[in-house]
């Protein structure tokens, strides 16, 4: 089974803000979540996927630590001052990369909780689009170390055999990978997981 859908997280130490979820059931290192509803930054890249790691963070990146319009109110002081200023959105995690058709890459950041459609920066960068996540379901199989596509499949056939266990759940994505930590991160304080997105069924 191939991967057919991974990310990573290039930045951060394990603190950063993260979608708040509830944990519907747990075996060991895996889980079903409940996520609530959240805002993503997303970028789409032709190419690779090494380019779309390297690319998709750059633009994200650069969004996120300045490249937009402030749609900050000021309230109006004596003296009245006029500056134009971008604005810095903290980092959160995870990051996460999924394929499209015609071998193309969709990075995806998280943005903080304190933010809505209308109080995001605007981008200036038209690569980047802001929407809003619904809430969903998402199965997760959470481990550590370093990551490959090898190991990525096998991690997602093991979460995909977990989850015929669970019948009233159907798989509504490909299975892609999320990491929490910054490359220079030792080994085994790593945290990575792969996600699938579920749908749960109507009981009989």
């Amino acid at each position: 089974m191939g991967l057919m859908a991974v990310g990573c997280s290039l930045f951060g130490r394990g603190s950063e803000e993260q979608p708040s979820y509830k944990i519907v059931a747990k075996q060991e290192n895996k889980e079903i979540r409940k996520y609530s509803s959240y805002i993503i930054a997303k970028t789409t890249i032709s190419g690779s996927f090494k380019d779309a790691q390297s690319e998709g963070f750059r633009i994200l990146a650069g969004y996120i630590f300045g490249k937009n319009k402030s749609q900050q109110k000021i309230s109006i002081t004596a003296p009245v001052v006029q500056k134009t200023e971008n604005e810095k959105i903290s980092m959160t995690a995870p990051v996460v990369i999924s394929p499209n058709e015609n071998r193309t890459w969709t990075m995806t950041f998280s943005m903080p909780s304190k933010f809505t459609l209308e109080s995001l920066p605007v981008p200036t960068d038209e690569r980047v689009k802001i929407e809003k996540v619904e809430e969903k379901l998402v199965a997760a199989l959470t481990f550590s170390g370093f990551w490959n596509e090898s190991i990525n499949s096998v991690k997602a056939q093991d979460l995909t055999e977990w989850l015929k266990g669970y019948k009233d759940y159907q798989l509504t994505s490909p299975p892609m990978f999320a990491g929490y930590n910054p490359p220079w991160t030792l080994p085994f304080l790593r945290r990575n997981e792969i996600l699938i997105e579920l749908r749960q069924t109507e009981a009989k």
